[in-house]
């Protein structure tokens, strides 16, 4: 491991751009449960479907709004980990060099430095109207038209607010899928942190990186979906591997 380690510090060193995609298991050392894991509890006995997709959301606006004030509170009480602490000082000191491409929907890569980190599955503490403004004609109710609830509502139309996040059966973001590939075309060197890589297309970003010629690593402490994309792989954490990497 020391090695390896050694190895990978001269890379990151060396690379002129390097990129990072992180997933869940770099917030669940913050103490942010992963998307299966917060189904515990009184949510337990629901299907995901039922408290992540449009369909769920429009059969029980309240309920759904429940569900994600409950992990909004979780996200706002965690903080960054030594892992996000360690890649926010190293694109302070190397502007330019860095690129982190995160499917985590909280804040802590921003608050740990990262402030242009692209997020691939939306941001859990912004919303935005379910539909089209259907008096305006435009894409959207004014923002100060919600009135108060469970969801807040257009008091206008009665256009519901919902959390800004990727929910089963959407799109990513066309902006922030685009900004990504093209951060990993021009990428030296590429990490990819705490996912399982089953989560697509975000999964396919190391394959399309080893493609345009980036030295591709997995960082994670079990065997990922992903793991014939890359080129090396270290078992660890966030928190314990990425300070050596990058401190």
């Amino acid at each position: 491991m020391d090695a390896s380690l050694a190895r990978l510090r001269e890379r990151v060193q060396s690379a002129r751009r390097i990129v990072v995609l992180t997933g869940a298991g770099m917030s669940a050392e913050s103490g942010i449960p992963t998307f299966r894991d917060a189904l515990s509890g009184l949510w337990a006995r629901f299907d995901p479907a039922q408290l992540a997709s449009e369909p769920g959301f429009r059969a029980d606006p309240k309920r759904v709004w429940s569900w994600y004030a409950e992990r909004r509170a979780g996200v706002r009480a965690a903080q960054p980990n030594a892992g996000h602490l360690a890649l926010g000082d190293f694109a302070r000191r190397h502007p330019g060099r860095l690129t982190v491409v995160t499917q985590n929907v909280d804040d802590l890569h921003q608050r740990a430095g990262n402030t242009d980190a692209i997020r691939l599955h939306g941001d859990i503490l912004q919303d935005h109207w379910l539909e089209p403004c259907p008096r305006r004609g435009g894409p959207a109710c004014e923002p100060g038209r919600a009135t108060p609830g469970e969801p807040p509502s257009c008091g206008d139309c009665g256009n519901l607010l919902r959390p800004g996040v990727v929910w089963f059966g959407e799109d990513l973001p066309a902006s922030a899928l685009q900004q990504a590939e093209s951060a990993v075309a021009a990428a030296q060197l590429m990490l990819v942190v705490g996912t399982s890589g089953a989560v697509w297309p975000a999964a396919g970003l190391a394959g399309l990186a080893r493609q345009g010629g980036a030295w591709v690593v997995i960082l994670n402490p079990d065997a990922t979906e992903i793991d014939d994309d890359a080129h090396e792989w270290l078992r660890g954490t966030a928190a314990t591997l990425l300070p050596v990497l990058f401190g």
